[in-house]
């Protein structure tokens, strides 16, 4: 009896002494968080995970005044991000976990558009934009009004489809439907004949029969969003790698979120929980050097500020031979 009371205080003990770990960030990223800590949680029901997502841009507000272990990114952290993170004393890894491609989504009503080109879709979305009808896009397409949705200004992925398609960040109209929250957009999307959207390739894949994704033509044909176009890159320019940023005191002092970062990268319960989000894994030397790079400690960012489309793989090993 004393034996059985003596384990059952061991492990109450057990449960109090796990940190509690608190992610924020990229509603884009949240998906792969969450189902990776419900996962975890299944061998490790002591840690408790929490994930909300307040847009890339908002998390960083958090991350960086220390409030977050870790930060989910739909887009590399900015240099006044890292200003602010080096001004509070706040270091960090950087780990891409998944790639993405940003989905230009319409109406399945919609039975005129089936591609667009780059150039048109600048000429939708750039600033003081005067398109305001399907007719002006093409003049074959009918004389309907166009109704935009698209992610709100604290979201990566903002951030990123305004720099891949205008060529500047934060740089869009201003007549247009804005969330971070990509739910609301679909909602807005499937809810108008005459509407177009944008936002991750998961929101697209778990509402298909809903929406309908347009074909994206950069000089070298039509291409549509799949798991192998946006992993090879042929989606371009808008497959982009998502990313988690881990904050390197948290990682040090807290052994559940050491434990966390581990199961992330290595277990292959957490590769099946990304593939289930509808986000495309990357190839398994990518999860290996990030491995490496949580273990030798490698602090910053090597992705701030490269171009849309660079080769991830190629960044990563560089990075990988400079650790050593």
């Amino acid at each position: 009896m004393k034996k059985v009371l003596l384990l059952g205080i061991l492990s109450l003990l057990s449960l109090a002494q796990a940190q509690p770990i608190r992610a924020d960030g990229s509603s884009t990223v949240y998906p792969i968080t969450q189902a990776v800590a419900e996962e975890f949680n299944i061998i490790r029901p002591d840690v408790k995970v929490t994930v909300a997502f307040s847009g890339t841009g908002g998390g960083f507000k958090k991350f960086c005044v220390g409030e977050t272990d870790l930060q989910n990114a739909s887009r590399p952290i900015t240099k006044a991000e890292m200003d602010e993170c080096r001004k509070n004393g706040i270091e960090y890894i950087e780990l891409p976990v998944a790639f993405d491609g940003l989905t230009v989504v319409v109406n399945p009503r919609n039975t005129w558009a089936q591609c667009l080109t780059v150039a048109e879709l600048r000429r939708i979305w750039e600033p003081d934009s005067k398109i305001t009808q399907w007719n002006q896009v093409r003049p074959n397409f009918p004389n309907r009004k166009l109704v935009l949705y698209g992610a709100g200004t604290d979201s990566g992925t903002f951030d990123y489809f305004t720099e891949a398609i205008n060529g500047k960040a934060k740089a869009i109209r201003k007549d247009y439907f804005p969330s971070e929250d990509d739910n609301v957009l679909v909602r807005g999307v499937e809810g108008n004949v005459d509407a177009m959207g944008f936002f991750g390739y998961a929101y697209y894949v778990e509402e298909k029969g809903k929406l309908k994704a347009l074909a994206i033509d950069n000089g070298k044909g039509c291409v549509e969003p799949t798991d192998a176009t946006i992993n090879n890159g042929t989606y371009s320019p808008l497959s982009r790698p998502l990313f988690i940023y881990v904050n390197l005191k948290s990682l040090n002092e807290k052994r559940s979120l050491q434990d966390f970062i581990n199961f992330y990268l290595t277990n292959s319960r957490a590769r099946t929980a990304i593939r289930k989000t509808g986000y495309v894994l990357l190839p398994d030397e990518a999860y290996r050097i990030n491995k490496v790079l949580v273990d030798k400690r490698v602090k910053g960012s090597v992705f701030s500020g490269l171009e849309p489309g660079t080769p991830l793989i190629e960044v990563m090993k560089k990075l990988e031979a400079e650790a050593k």
